[in-house]
């Protein structure tokens, strides 16, 4: 038998399902009375883009290192993150293949980024990248190129240098416990589980922040092999750590024991939607009845959400409601349990 594991840090990259994980740590926080890391203030994330820095989290100076879970986005910073989290906690992460990652980037963040708003669509920006992207714009232009890698805290538009990648990917090894693949998503919840000694319960999820399907761009094959040069950095860094996550599931769960789970995971799943979804499944933010759960909207993409059954009880009706509410929602929610003496989150949503 082992205990769960309640100081754990999650670094919540972008565009990588990590806002389905989000609410897993939210739903367990709750679930277990413990202290979350909140953004200060007015802020909605930790201080994104600029480097994290301790004093970005809510009551900082008064909680000191007694939080037990962080993550809302930010830059990683260990240094500072090790002032706010015990020397206890759990590090892990979430990565996605970078050719995916950055065609949702585009849709998403189209109307935000330099080098995104002035293309005409995914496969004229890949065709020619140097066009459009101007490293001088850097901060606006980070979703463009290499997220992942400067969510890690690195510089995104660094020179793919051999010696250099290796010396990253070592420190990232160092600094995580554990890095995950959006990809294999029920995969990474059952090696989750496992890892955190949680509870099957506790990575259940309904899919979040995800948006409809006619709004993704087919990329060419052109396109593809591009996306491998211009985000080579991402591309290094998603090669390496997608190795190790299946050579720990080997290790430590076995392919066999894997599908089972992931089997159990998803029927679990199937069950929770009957009890708790109207239609079963996601449905375009024009469809969503109670405009409290909906999702914010970027870019051109339709984000989607849920609509609740009628006549839920009231235990059930919460439960429900904490699986479908979407990010900036509950981190409001949270903020207004956690400092009530404080002024409400202004999220500037309906």
């Amino acid at each position: 038998p082992c205990r769960a594991k309640t100081n754990v840090m999650f670094l919540k990259t972008h565009k990588t399902a990590s806002s389905t994980i989000l609410n897993i740590m939210f739903r367990f926080a709750e679930r277990y009375n413990l202290t979350v890391a909140l953004p200060a203030n007015e802020l909605l994330h930790l201080g994104y883009p600029e480097t994290f820095q301790a004093q970005f989290v809510e009551e900082f100076q008064t909680i000191g290192q007694n939080y037990n879970i962080m993550c809302n986005h930010l830059r990683f910073n260990p240094s500072e993150v090790q002032k706010v989290m015990a020397a206890n906690t759990f590090y892990f992460s979430i990565l996605r293949n970078p050719i995916l990652l950055l065609e949702s980037s585009y849709v998403y963040y189209k109307d935000d980024v330099p080098a995104f708003k002035i293309s005409k669509d995914v496969n004229e920006y890949l065709a020619s990248p140097m066009k459009y992207y101007h490293p001088a714009n850097y901060k606006q232009n980070i979703y463009a190129r290499n997220i992942m890698w400067f969510d890690f805290g690195y510089d995104n538009n660094a020179e793919d240098n051999k010696k250099y990648i290796q010396t990253v990917l070592k420190e990232i090894e160092q600094n995580f416990h554990l890095i995950l693949i959006a990809d294999y998503f029920d995969e990474s919840m059952i090696l989750l589980k496992h890892t955190l000694c949680w509870d099957l319960d506790d990575v259940i999820y309904f899919k979040l922040n995800s948006r409809s399907q006619d709004t993704v761009q087919t990329l060419t094959p052109e396109s593809k092999e591009r996306v491998k040069a211009w985000c080579s950095l991402d591309w290094e860094l998603y090669l390496h750590f997608n190795q190790s996550f299946w050579r720990r599931i080997e290790e430590t769960i076995g392919l066999k024991e894997l599908e089972n789970e992931v089997n159990h995971l998803r029927r679990r799943q199937k069950e929770l939607m009957e009890i708790c979804l109207l239609n079963q499944e996601a449905v375009g933010k024009d469809h969503i009845n109670n405009k409290a759960l909906l999702p914010y909207q970027s870019g051109a993409a339709n984000i989607l959400g849920y609509n609740l059954k009628q006549d839920l009880d009231n235990r059930t009706l919460r439960t429900c409601q904490k699986m479908v509410m979407p990010e900036l929602q509950y981190m409001s929610h949270l903020y207004a349990v956690q400092h009530p003496h404080k002024k409400r989150k202004q999220l500037g949503l309906p």
